[in-house]
């Protein structure tokens, strides 16, 4: 047995559907047909004016769902047919990177595919710029290989930003996860200035990503804007920060993290460690958010904090 591949092909706290795995009963299995199921069902919060679609203020609220049963509960309140029924935009659960990949992160887990999330950065959004963004990893056994794929790019998106790869096949030089570009910028490779999203940037945030993605990586797949030990220290030159960031580094920024390594750090420094209390930025301002994460039956149960 495989134990990396056993443990990325079962669920975690968030991405497990609880009581709503069910609606996971006869969906396709291909990679490009659970990316379009995800499509049908979500919206990126920064395209809908695309779209044609208005949201209204009310409906922000579910930009803070952080678990799946959460997110298909709310998916049902919307629209409660097969989540294979195809749904107007104005049906489609509001979202943003982060929920295409925990979304089809939760698919291809209840078929047994091992998949993860990966929280970094991309440089196909914006010129000279590398975006905060998160993509969905999954083992492919026949190429023996983890292989990238962008949930959120449909074919409005791909047409407007002029992608030229394919993406169920992302380029690692185009998405950067947060060790690879933890290590550009620390290397004087990249301009930590480039990294960021709207008016946020520079290596502050980097480091954020940094370990939102090793979290991600111990399957504790949270919001891009959920903060916590290291990732809310003022001080970013710190020396024994600096050590331990470029040590993880080092651990997540290829393409196939050995799991021991990285649960052990996680787990073993609270720096790193989600021990349930964090901040999350909600309407301008840091707000605490608690999570119970004692009891591993029921992801609903441990979501006790201000989630929408």
């Amino acid at each position: 047995m495989n134990t990396e591949l056993d443990f990325y092909n079962q669920q975690g706290i968030l991405s497990d559907p609880g009581s709503y795995a069910p609606l996971y009963q006869n969906l396709p299995s291909s990679i490009s047909d659970l990316v379009s199921l995800v499509q049908n069902l979500t919206v990126h919060v920064f395209w809908t004016r695309r779209y044609g679609l208005e949201v209204a203020p009310e409906r922000m609220t579910e930009l803070q769902l952080r678990s799946m049963k959460r997110r298909l509960e709310r998916t049902l309140e919307l629209d409660d047919r097969a989540l294979i029924e195809p749904r107007p935009v104005e049906k489609r659960l509001l979202g943003n990177c982060r929920d295409h990949s925990l979304l089809l992160t939760s698919l291809l887990r209840s078929q047994g595919v091992p998949a993860r999330a990966r929280c970094g950065f991309a440089d196909y959004f914006l010129p000279d710029h590398f975006e905060d963004h998160w993509v969905t990893e999954y083992w492919h056994p026949s190429q023996l290989r983890w292989v990238l794929v962008d949930a959120q790019l449909d074919t409005l998106q791909l047409e407007v930003l002029k992608i030229g790869f394919d993406p169920l096949d992302v380029p690692r030089d185009q998405f950067l996860v947060g060790g690879r570009a933890w290590q550009l910028c620390r290397s004087g490779e990249q301009d930590p200035e480039k990294f960021g999203i709207f008016e946020m940037k520079g290596l502050g945030f980097v480091r954020g990503n940094l370990v939102r993605d090793l979290a991600a990586l111990n399957k504790m797949e949270l919001l891009p804007w959920d903060c916590w030990g290291v990732i809310l220290h003022q001080q970013i030159d710190n020396p024994d920060d600096l050590r331990l960031l470029d040590e993880i580094a080092d651990l997540t920024a290829a393409g196939a993290p050995e799991l021991d390594a990285v649960r052990f750090k996680y787990q073993g420094d609270e720096r790193l460690r989600m021990d349930g209390a964090l901040l999350s930025f909600v309407n301008g301002e840091m707000v605490p958010v608690n999570l119970d994460l004692s009891t591993e039956s029921d992801p609903s149960r441990r979501m006790k904090g201000r989630e929408g």
